[in-house]
């Protein structure tokens, strides 16, 4: 049976540098600040350096000229635009074009020329209606090898054996011997040529050129339109080293056909461009051929751009050459995000959703320490360590053990430390420098020898990379140039360079931001329904220079200690919930509430504080939700009793259409959990069976709450806080009621901790899936970041649990119960946070093992080993005392029968 699929070796002919990632667009992922597109002669826009299709095609603007369209707008003398010229030989139907040629035109265009346009180009207008004609039919047939295993299955669409061969030839020799014009008598041949070749009349083909294109001595768009025909014609006969010398000779004289006679070349010739080099005998012929092989190479361009310059310092080619080694550099030196620390390595991926821990049966509490080594996901790890781009400066202490000596002045006061400058990391290495020392060298030279301002500009650009800001900006003031794309480049330049160069940004320098670069700040609104259908953008916009500028503005905030301000130059106040650290939210919370803001803290950065409802609300919120995983409930009540007009955790929802998405805020039920409202009193209770996606009714068990009729059945958070302040007061007593007090203090905790059902309750979010509520951090920092915010909702970050606390309050029931089933119960509980300890213990322990070490999966194994031998030793404790004192209780033969993890402990 065949199948009908394309052949891979033809699609890779077209993504032979496509990422490996299919989610990942590497055009996407550097600031465009050097424009390639600034290159003189568009029609060689598709070489442009590009990641994500195999020619480069983001022509903003610039179309690249169509030969045949400008040959038939001289030919009729300039008397009408491009754009009616191009409607005339493409759009303009055959039926128009007649009743142009009866006398009675309908069509506007048609209308517009008058009746005598015809009688004045009747040649060129007989010639379009039979090249309408045969259009349709201008394809060539595909046959099948018999032999063939893929097939491309059957195909309607009419070809050029779908007409008379015969008639269609003697039709076309007639109208070529008739024609009296030379450009048209050439396009008949060319007619002839093309129909010989989609017919696969290979030798007639060829004998229609000699016959037919060759006699007529011009070499102007049509020959090189036919002889792109003979060339597909020689191929057909596998004379593959005349055909690519031919579409060799297409690509160098047409504008809009190089990229179709490039695909030739490497269908046509294997050697295609080494061959083309052996037979190059012009300098014109020689500098392309350079050119397609630096086009095509995989290493360091320049010796080839030194050949180019040798020949001709002035070509344009040579200059495109130039912008794509500068393009392969700025990708190197300006990635859009920096991931940062050895911490996100475990956690960058880790955004899993809650039911990576669910079980599938009541078979509770399925072994945590097993799951948590699913979730690091060491493929990711791999990845996110490969994509790791470090900036210079940082205001935290390295990771992974090692020394950071600069103090935060240091860092501010040497821009050699400063965003993107020293990066080691997104193939920047010492090569990258070489070659970035070359390039400049290379550019230096050839812009004392070519008129082209360009050179200048491309020099200035290299010198911003190497932070030679003053060097860079003066050779910018010198070019004296009219191009209005070089002066768009060079006013960017001079902007970058203005603001990289300041160290640290003060009041004074934020007005001169407002006062000279506002349009790179002040984003121009465009009025849009919150609630409308908008086509989906994946990826959204390009980064520019702005999104860049932006980027160095938070950095520099960063380094000088305003959190808050870095935070909001990439990020809204809303944002706050995914990551609610409490230096950060104090850091925002202090610029909300600064006076006298400048005119670019408030158009600029205080316009993210977004519509969160009430922001002091909001700020309360999040501060009372600390306090309580801290147990402090006092400060959280006061916290609450301020967070009373919480308008609910701000979220969006997203509705797919078939028109695109639509997106809506989301409002929040009567009785359903906004963040303040809403919650159950089986927060205080335990676990059943630990599935975070079933109902907390399925999942949880409610304690005995009778003797404490101020835990209400459902409750906004001010009450909870306010029961758990009478709970603590209770649990100072000595008798059973303050033991079950206790007890009921150490579940809350528990079940709002990383590893309780509750997780989502005390850190911003709507439910127990998604974010990192269940990661355990690998860094004492309280900060993760180090260099800005602007990955921040890449990155997950929630404070680390304090078991210990919940274990303290376990011990006093322990301490006071003379219940032997309660006792095992709480033992049980005090062996679960251990349990979380232990997580959190493994994290801060992992394996700095090198994945190209040799003997990394016996080092890893050894590793494992010896996690488990601490893990034994020192956070078992309880579960060995359950085992070795109840396990005669109910509680212990239910939870053996019940916990899969327990179970597990249990025959160790």
């Amino acid at each position: 049976m065949k199948k009908y699929i394309l052949s891979m070796a033809v699609l890779s002919l077209f993504y032979t540098k496509s990422d490996a990632c299919a989610w990942s667009d590497p055009d996407y992922e550097y600031f465009n600040l050097f424009t390639q597109s600034i290159i003189k002669d568009k029609s060689y826009l598709p070489f442009l350096l590009t990641y994500s299709n195999r020619f480069y095609g983001d022509y903003k603007g610039n179309p690249i000229p169509d030969d045949n369209i400008e040959t038939w707008k001289k030919f009729f003398n300039n008397q009408l635009n491009y754009a009616e010229t191009e409607s005339l030989v493409y759009k303009i139907s055959m039926s128009d074009l007649n009743a142009l040629k009866n006398g009675a035109p309908t069509n506007p265009l048609l209308q517009k020329l008058g009746t005598g346009f015809y009688q004045k180009y009747r040649e060129g207008i007989d010639y379009l209606i039979e090249a309408k004609y045969l259009e349709p039919y201008m394809s060539i047939n595909y046959v099948e090898s018999p032999d063939s295993f893929y097939s491309y299955g059957p195909s309607k669409k009419q070809n050029a054996t779908s007409i008379d061969y015969a008639k269609t030839v003697n039709a076309l020799t007639s109208l070529y011997n008739a024609a009296r014009n030379p450009e048209i008598k050439q396009r008949y041949g060319y007619q002839l040529v093309r129909f010989n070749h989609y017919t696969r009349n290979y030798d007639a083909a060829l004998e229609a050129f000699r016959t037919y294109i060759e006699p007529i001595k011009q070499k102007g768009t049509v020959y090189f339109m036919a002889l792109d025909q003979l060339a597909g014609a020689q191929r057909g006969k596998e004379m593959n080293a005349d055909a690519n010398w031919n579409f060799f000779q297409v690509f160098m004289n047409s504008k809009d056909r190089k990229e179709s006679a490039f695909v030739s070349m490497k269908l046509s010739d294997t050697a295609s461009f080494s061959n083309i080099m052996k037979r190059a005998g012009t300098n014109d012929e020689k500098n392309m051929a350079y050119f397609l092989l630096g086009y095509e190479g995989f290493t360091n361009p320049i010796p080839i751009m030194e050949k180019m310059y040798d020949i001709n310092p002035d070509s344009e080619i040579l200059k495109v050459m130039a912008v794509r080694s500068i393009n392969e550099l700025e990708r190197s030196y300006l990635p859009i995000y920096y991931y940062t620390s050895d911490a996100s390595d475990n956690v960058y991926m880790q955004k899993g959703n809650a039911d990576d821990h669910d079980t599938t049966s009541k078979d509770a509490k399925a072994e945590p320490a097993e799951v948590k080594k699913e979730e690091k996901l060491s493929f990711w790890q791999k990845i996110v360590r490969f994509f790791k781009n470090l900036f210079g400066g940082s205001k935290s202490d390295s990771v992974a053990g090692e020394k950071n000596d600069q103090s935060d002045d240091e860092l501010l006061n040497n821009p050699d430390r400063i965003p993107f400058y020293t990066k080691t990391g997104y193939g920047y290495d010492e090569k990258t420098k070489d070659y970035l020392d070359d390039l400049e060298k290379f550019t230096e030279k050839t812009k004392k020898v070519s008129k082209d301002e360009y050179w200048q500009i491309a020099d200035a650009y290299l010198k911003f990379l190497k932070k030679d800001y003053k060097g860079s900006s003066e050779i910018l003031e010198d070019i004296k140039t009219t191009n209005p794309e070089y002066l768009e480049e060079i006013k960017r330049m001079k902007v970058l360079n203005d603001i990289v160069s300041h160290p640290k940004i003060d009041a004074e320098f934020e007005d001169h931001l407002m006062k000279d670069y506002a349009d790179y700040f002040v984003k121009k609104e465009v009025k849009k329904d919150s609630t409308a259908v908008s086509d989906y953008d994946y990826y959204g916009e390009t980064p520019s220079t702005a999104d860049f500028l932006k980027d160095v503005l938070a950095n520099r905030y960063f380094l000088q200690g305003e959190d808050g301000k870095s935070f909001l130059m990439s990020n809204k106040l809303s944002d706050l919930q995914y990551n609610p650290n409490s230096s950060l939210v104090k850091s925002v919370e202090d610029f909300y509430k600064k006076p006298n803001k400048t005119q670019f803290e408030q158009q600029i950065i205080a316009k993210n504080m977004d519509n969160v409802g009430n922001i002091d609300a909001f700020f309360s919120m999040i501060y009372g939700d600390r306090a309580m995983k801290q147990a402090d409930f006092e400060k959280a009540k006061s916290y609450y009793e301020k967070a009373q007009g919480f308008a609910g955790i701000p979220r969006m929802n997203y509705d797919w259409t078939d028109k695109g998405e639509k997106m809506t805020p989301k409002q929040y039920a009567a009785g359903e959990y906004n963040g303040f409202r809403d919650i159950s009193n089986l927060v205080f209770g335990h676990n059943v069976w630990e599935s975070f996606g079933s109902p907390e009714t399925e999942s949880m068990e409610a304690e005995d709450y009778s003797a404490f009729p101020f835990i209400k059945a459902s409750m906004n958070k001010l009450e909870l806080a306010d029961a758990l302040i009478q709970l603590k007061k209770i649990g100072n007593g000595t008798d059973e009621k303050a033991a079950k007090a206790s007890q009921l203090i150490g579940n809350l905790l528990y079940n709002t901790s990383s590893l309780g059902y509750y997780r989502q309750l005390f850190v911003m979010d709507i439910d127990n899936t998604n974010g990192g509520k269940y990661d355990f951090w690998n860094t004492d920092r309280k900060n993760p970041y180090k260099y800005y915010y602007k990955n921040f909702l890449y990155t997950t970050y929630v404070e680390p649990d304090n078991f210990d606390l919940a274990i303290n309050y376990y011990q006093k029931t322990l301490k006071l119960s003379k219940d032997k089933e309660q006792r095992a119960r709480v033992l049980f509980q005090m062996a679960s946070a251990e349990q979380g300890k232990y997580y959190q213990y493994e994290a801060k322990n992992a394996a700095k093992i090198s994945y190209s070490d040799p003997q990394y999966s016996e080092k890893e194994q050894a590793h494992q080993t010896e996690l488990d031998n601490i893990k034994n030793q020192k956070y078992r404790t309880y579960f060995a005392q359950l085992k070795s004192q109840y396990a005669d209780s109910e509680t212990m033969k239910s939870l053996s029968g019940s916990c899969s993890y327990f179970g597990y402990f249990l025959k160790r």
